[in-house]
């Protein structure tokens, strides 16, 4: 086999004053220093360099005996000239820099980074009862239905220009929704179909909020509403909460907006009673701030008679977010907003800018559960089942519960020494729960339990509440 050698790129300038030799060796001890030429690499020979490079040999063999004499190059008798062992000392390697989202993260980045706990599914892998909320109990979808509506939504033509504020047949049709299950008189031109609750705030908040402005957020309350508003610069001022809701009498100044959760306060539970709502209005005239209600579950409700939606109330100073990822599936992403037609339009042209859009045969699969009524099937069987797992909680828990009138969760109040022990003790036993400390946008001032029952098989919650029964009356006594 014939010895194969390297050939650097080399380039030489007949216009410099420069001797050729002179380039020729420099030209080597470069391309040893930046790699071209590795150690132990072979050159070419003298005759075929000079050859290829148009010079005279003398220039070549010159230059090769400066190289030896300098270290960089070794001839090896009867193999030829060579790259000396150790002739670039490797460079100093600069020192690491962070990735920016990790300095991002340690300078307290506005947009916080993934919890690092298990997703449901792992802890379903793992035999582990999961009563955390936030979640619906997804095994009870209409299979069929669900299939012939994506098989619709499949064959529909696609649209190269989609509309930003929804499909017109969805928005009729939610508009119908809302008007049936919450009594709230709206038309299409006053909704906006979004992914769910999250974009439909980070909507609000990219056309309502500037750089620095003040935006209440209940605390405790919904953790992901803060980090959301923060991301579009928003300075985030908790507001008081207590067992009703909203603490309207409370609220700090110069808010120009405020977000609350008044079907169902997140997390403590309350639902907010007509005359706070009233002063909630009034407050909103007189600042001429926005209220954005969240009214992410309020189609759930037991033993109570619905309250009406803040929106229906004043819709001039009202935006109200909702979702079917508590009535229906999370999988799904639909969700809307329910504002004025003017400002529905704004948020319509800012949505146009960001890009962002609701996926059409998403829309079309929605309208058609709506249409055939296949959602309102549902959403009547969740109600009946979603008031045996609440009266299974209230059957092991009741006397130590609280919110528990609406939605999905509810809360239980603990002293603050022992909320570490009893998540520790109930994960000890396999049932892993939320406490309230992941709700506060500072240091904790409630303490205790959120429990969702929403996502958990009815047998799981009937062994998580009869293990947190059993740790409370330990820990704390008979109720």
């Amino acid at each position: 086999m014939p010895r194969q050698h390297t050939e650097p790129a080399l380039h030489l300038d007949r216009s410099s004053g420069a001797p050729l030799t002179v380039q020729l060796a420099a030209a080597l001890r470069a391309a040893v220093a930046d790699g071209s030429l590795a150690e132990g690499e072979r050159l070419p020979s003298s005759r075929s360099l000079a050859a290829r490079l148009g010079v005279s040999r003398t220039v070549v063999t010159d230059a090769f005996q400066q190289l030896y004499a300098e270290g960089w190059l070794e001839g090896r008798h009867g193999s030829g000239t060579f790259v000396a062992p150790g002739a670039a000392p490797a460079p100093a390697e600069p020192a690491p820099i962070e990735p920016a989202w990790r300095t991002a993260a340690a300078r307290g980045g506005r947009i916080a980074g993934p919890d690092g706990r298990p997703s449901r599914g792992e802890l379903r892998a793992r035999g582990l009862i999961d009563l955390r909320p936030g979640a619906p109990w997804v095994g009870s979808v209409d299979r069929a239905a669900w299939r012939r509506a994506w098989r619709s939504a499949a064959d529909l033509p696609q649209d190269d220009d989609p509309d930003p504020r929804g499909l017109p047949r969805l928005r009729a049709l939610l508009a119908d929704h809302l008007r049936r299950a919450r009594g709230i008189a709206v038309g299409p031109e006053n909704i906006l179909v979004t992914r769910g609750t999250g974009n439909g705030l980070d909507l609000a908040g990219a056309a309502l909020i500037a750089p620095g402005d003040r935006v209440g957020v209940e605390e405790p309350g919904y953790g992901r509403a803060r980090t959301v508003l923060a991301a579009r610069g928003a300075r985030i001022v908790p507001c008081p909460v207590d067992g009703d809701g909203l603490v309207v009498d409370a609220l700090p100044g110069g808010l120009g907006m405020v977000y609350t959760t008044p079907a169902h306060q997140y997390p403590l539970g309350g639902r907010l009673p007509v005359p706070r709502r009233e002063l909630l209005i009034s407050w909103a005239r007189a600042t001429g701030a926005v209220v954005v209600e969240d009214d992410y579950d309020a189609e759930f409700r037991y033993d109570v008679a619905p309250l009406p939606a803040l929106y229906g109330m004043d819709p001039g100073r009202v935006v109200l977010l909702g979702t079917l990822s508590k009535t229906l599936t999370p999988d799904l992403g639909i969700g809307w907003i329910v504002a004025e037609p003017d400002l529905v339009e704004h948020l319509a042209r800012v949505r146009r800018g960001l890009t962002d859009r609701t996926p059409g045969p998403v829309q079309a699969a929605t309208a058609l559960l709506l249409e055939r009524g296949d959602l309102d099937r549902h959403l009547r069987r969740m109600r009946a089942e979603y008031a045996r797992r609440r009266a299974l909680l209230i059957e092991y828990l009741g006397p130590r519960l609280t919110g528990d009138t609406a939605g999905l969760h509810a809360m239980l109040p603990l002293p603050a020494a022992e909320v570490a022990p009893v998540v520790a003790g109930a994960a000890a036993r396999g049932v892993v729960v939320d406490d309230t400390g992941r709700t506060s946008h500072g240091t904790p001032t409630v303490h205790g339990l959120v429990l969702g029952y929403g996502s958990v098989s009815a047998a799981g919650l009937r062994r998580g509440c009869a293990v947190l029964a059993d740790l409370l009356d330990r820990r704390l006594g008979p109720a």
